[in-house]
C-alpha cells in the first residue's frame, strides 16, 4: 500500500534574528538580582479587599507598591514611573488587564526593557493562561490565593 500526498510547495518562515545571542547574554547578565525589600511593584486590582489581602502579603517584604484601579491606571502610572513587577488583574473596568498588558508591551518594545507582569485572575479556566501568555504576560495566579505562593512568582522574576 502506498499513499502519496500532493504537497506542492514548501513554504519556509523567514525569521530575523533581532539580536545576536551574544547581546542576549550579555543583557541578561547586566540585570541586577534584586532583593524583594527593594523591588517597586504596581499592582492593578480594582477589588478594594484584593487589593487590601494583597498590600497585607507584600508590603513588610517589598519597599514600594503603587496601586492601580483599573488597567487604564495601571497603562499611566506605568508610564510615569519605574516598576520592577506589575501584578495584574485580568477583568478591570476601563481597561481589562490584557489589553493593559498589550499596551505595556508595545510600549516596552520602542524602549528595550521588560517587566516581568503576573496575572492574578479569578478565571482559571482552560485557555486562560494561553490568554494571558499572548498579551505578554509573564506567568499567571488565580484567586484566591496563598500569600507564599506569590511571594515565591514574584522572587522568581527579580
Amino acid at each position: 500500500l502506498t499513499i502519496t500526498l500532493p504537497f506542492t510547495k514548501v513554504v519556509r518562515e523567514t525569521r530575523h534574528q533581532i539580536a545576536s545571542p551574544k547581546i542576549e547574554e550579555l543583557i541578561q547578565k547586566e540585570k541586577v538580582h534584586k532583593e524583594l525589600k527593594d523591588i517597586k511593584i504596581l499592582l492593578a486590582e480594582d477589588n478594594l479587599i484584593n487589593q487590601k489581602i494583597t498590600h497585607l502579603t507584600l508590603k513588610p517584604l517589598v519597599s514600594s507598591i503603587d496601586t492601580a484601579s483599573n488597567g487604564k491606571e495601571a497603562l499611566d502610572k506605568f508610564g510615569t514611573a519605574t516598576y520592577d513587577i506589575i501584578l495584574m488583574d485580568i477583568q478591570m473596568p476601563v481597561m481589562s488587564g490584557l489589553v493593559a498588558a498589550e499596551k505595556i508591551r508595545a510600549l516596552e518594545a520602542s524602549t528595550n526593557t521588560h517587566v516581568p507582569i503576573i496575572a492574578i485572575t479569578a478565571n482559571a479556566m482552560i485557555g486562560d493562561k494561553e490568554k494571558c501568555m499572548s498579551a505578554g504576560i509573564d506567568d499567571y495566579i488565580s484567586k484566591p490565593f496563598q500569600p507564599s505562593a506569590l511571594i515565591e512568582k514574584i522572587k522568581k522574576f527579580i
